[in-house]
């Protein structure tokens, strides 16, 4: 449900996309290590005002290696970033009033209500936007009638199909700035006209 008795215009509101890495899969236990933000505001990518920083796990966290893998970020390494409730802090000040827009909302999500409960600080519940979700709806409406293809939402599957250039994935910011591409992208294919078209 939107915040809004009326929805704004889709350009109106201004955008956070944002990624985690994660030392793992798992939202119950394993620690955010980095975040990368960017806003998009009146259809404009904002570069400039961008928000990127590794995150030192709490006391105990433990990094799966099977996630180095993916994004090469050590135990060593994170424990150069600042503090989780610090770097929460920031973003709970970014997205105040703003809409969250994310790739795989239930992922992405998960992890940062987690901690901000954990360090007793207050979910500002923004609205979300998940662009895993519209890639989904696009897919149905052009698909319609169609044998199934592989799943699209894959965040470089689904800008591969939109035409977009490929990037070096998992990188937090990279995967920001690429969910906010994506977007724009898809908003312009689906003719949203209204936040609510995006829900």
């Amino acid at each position: 449900m939107w915040p809004f008795s009326r929805s704004p215009p889709w350009d109106s509101p201004t955008y956070w996309a944002l990624d985690l890495e994660t030392g793992g899969l798992d939202p119950r236990r394993d620690p955010i290590i980095a975040v990368g933000m960017v806003p998009l505001s009146g259809g404009v990518i904002r570069l400039a005002e961008a928000y990127q920083t590794l995150v030192r796990p709490e006391a105990g966290s433990v990094i799966d290696p099977a996630s180095v893998g993916a994004h090469q970020l050590l135990h060593g390494e994170v424990q150069e970033g600042p503090p989780l409730p610090a770097v929460l802090r920031e973003v709970g000040r970014r997205l105040r009033g703003h809409v969250l827009l994310v790739h795989h909302a239930g992922f992405d999500v998960a992890f940062l209500r987690r901690d901000f409960a954990r360090c007793g600080l207050a979910w500002p519940a923004p609205p979300v936007v998940d662009t895993a979700r519209l890639v989904r709806r696009l897919e149905s409406i052009e698909r319609a009638g169609l044998p199934g293809e592989p799943d699209a939402a894959h965040l470089g599957t689904a800008r591969k199909g939109r035409g977009l250039p490929a990037y070096q994935a998992h990188d937090a910011l990279t995967d920001a700035i690429a969910t906010a591409e994506l977007f724009l992208s898809l908003r312009a294919a689906l003719g949203a006209r209204t936040l609510r078209d995006l829900a």
